[in-house]
Parts: structure tokens; C-alpha cells; sequence
């Protein structure tokens, strides 16, 4: 039976503020044929760098080859992603996993065109990607591999400025855990729908609205994913949805199944990518 781990490591505090988690993904192997490898949808932007072994995902029946030294982005993924290492040996992964707050202070993308893709790092900003995942794939320790990656991402930082407009919808969507509106954002910022539409979808590759969605599913999903019983969760299911087949929608949408079925086939990836 293989083994799965997720060891989390605390970021460099300049990129603590937009990074929701830092962590290596270890297995011995691949899962047997008939568990779900299911990644729920977080809203979070993920750069991966394979360190040994590749990884196969497939993103609404989509599927992406990470090879072993890839250094990968992974764009805003509202659909549910199956994932495997891609053969059946040893695996290790990095994994930054950016909040929405991140990933445009990193790299200056279309975001939009991203979207649901993981695409190599390279094809996207070019000469700095492709030089740091050469040093990546040189170094020897895991820790040598983690201070280089951050060392790029701070000097990545240092490019860009922050969007205080932005940022405060995406904060008071984290604050509302998705229950602030649309209308609520235009009247706090000034700003209509269609302008703060463009600026999610520049910065994000999607709208807040949307955004929104994801969030208030994470809620409930974290909970979920711990185990507790479908009867146990009214209390989160009614505060973010209007009523049952609301939920039951959004669930599907995002998990690409029914609650009990789902809850009968959870596995040790599928949870520890929620908990840990």
C-alpha cells in the first residue's frame, strides 16, 4: 500500500503574507487503481517543481505531465483534478500553493489564459524560469532545493507593486469566507461589476463572483474532508447555501460527485491535501 505525506515548511516571512502554503509531497508510490485521487479546487495558485518522479493530473478530464524536474504554474482551477505520481516508484514534489492574494505579485501573466492549465514554468516568463530549474534539479538536499526556490520568489517579488483595490475585495471575500456579494464590493470600492470583473480576471483569471464560489465550498469542504458525517454538517451547508440542491450542485461542480459517495471513498490523499 503506498504512503502519502505532505510536510509543510514555514515560507520566508517576505512571502508569508501571500503564500498559503509551502510543502513537500512525498509517496512511495502510485494509489491502487480503484481509490479516487481527488484535489478539490481551493482557489489557490500552485507552482510544483517534480524533484524525483513526475506527476499525471487530470483537470476536468484534462490531462497535464508534469516530468520529473518540471517546474510547473498551475492557473486558477475551479474544476476537480485527479492526481498520480506518474510512475510507480518513489515520489518527492515541492509545492507552493499561492492564496488569490499571490500569485500576480510573482509572476505577470494573462491569468485568464491559465486558467484550469498547468503549464511550464519557462513557456510562461521565460530565461528566469528556466535558469532556476536547472539549479533546482542540480541541487542535491531537499533543504538547498527549498531556499533556492524562495530566494527566486522573493527577487520575483521584488518586480511588481501591489493593487490595493484588489486587494481589499480579496480580502473582505477571505474575511465573508465568500459571502460578500458583488454589489457589496462596487458600493465598498466605488467600482462596477464590469471593472472589478476585468481586474479579478487580470490578476486572478477569473471574477469574484466565481472566486466567491470556491471559497464558500472550501468552508465546507475542510470540515468534510476530516471525516465528519454529511448528517453532522447542516450548519455549514445552510450557512452558504440557499438550501440542499444549492449545495448539492456546487458539490458536484467541484468535486465532480455526490456528498455520500464521495465521503465513502475518501483516501489519505484526498484528505491530507485539505488538513495538513
Amino acid at each position: 500500500m503506498s504512503q502519502f505525506s505532505f510536510n509543510t515548511i514555514t515560507p520566508h516571512p517576505l512571502l508569508a503574507p501571500y503564500i498559503a502554503k509551502l510543502c513537500v509531497f512525498e509517496s512511495s508510490g502510485r494509489l491502487p487503481a480503484l481509490d479516487k485521487k481527488l484535489i478539490v479546487p481551493n482557489a489557490n495558485f500552485k507552482l510544483t517543481f517534480t524533484c524525483r518522479n513526475g506527476i499525471v493530473a487530470h483537470v476536468a478530464d484534462k490531462p497535464f505531465i508534469q516530468n520529473e524536474n518540471d517546474l510547473t504554474l498551475s492557473g486558477l482551477i475551479d474544476s476537480p483534478v485527479m492526481l498520480d505520481p506518474q510512475h510507480d516508484v518513489q515520489t518527492g514534489t515541492i509545492v507552493v500553493e499561492f492564496n488569490p492574494l499571490g500569485a500576480y505579485r510573482f509572476f505577470q501573466l494573462s491569468y485568464a489564459e491559465v486558467k484550469n492549465q498547468i503549464v511550464n514554468l519557462s513557456d510562461l516568463i521565460g530565461k528566469r524560469a528556466s535558469e532556476i530549474q536547472i539549479q533546482l534539479a542540480d541541487a542535491n538536499e531537499m533543504n538547498e532545493k527549498l531556499q533556492l526556490l524562495q530566494n527566486f520568489l522573493i527577487k520575483q517579488l521584488e518586480r511588481t507593486i501591489a493593487d490595493p483595490i484588489y486587494d481589499y475585495c480579496i480580502n473582505r471575500i477571505s474575511q465573508s469566507k465568500g459571502l460578500v456579494t458583488v454589489a457589496d464590493l462596487e458600493k465598498k470600492t466605488g467600482y462596477s461589476a464590469r471593472w472589478l470583473h476585468a481586474k479579478f480576471s487580470e490578476h486572478l483569471g477569473t471574477g469574484p463572483k466565481n472566486l466567491s464560489e470556491i471559497a464558500r465550498f472550501k468552508e465546507f469542504y475542510q470540515v468534510y474532508s476530516t471525516g465528519v458525517k454529511l448528517q453532522n454538517l447542516k450548519q455549514y451547508i445552510y450557512d452558504y447555501y440557499y438550501d440542499q440542491s444549492h449545495f448539492i450542485r456546487a458539490f458536484k461542480r467541484f468535486t465532480g460527485f455526490a456528498p455520500t459517495d464521495l465521503q465513502n471513498s475518501m483516501n489519505e490523499l484526498s484528505t491530507k491535501h485539505y488538513t495538513s
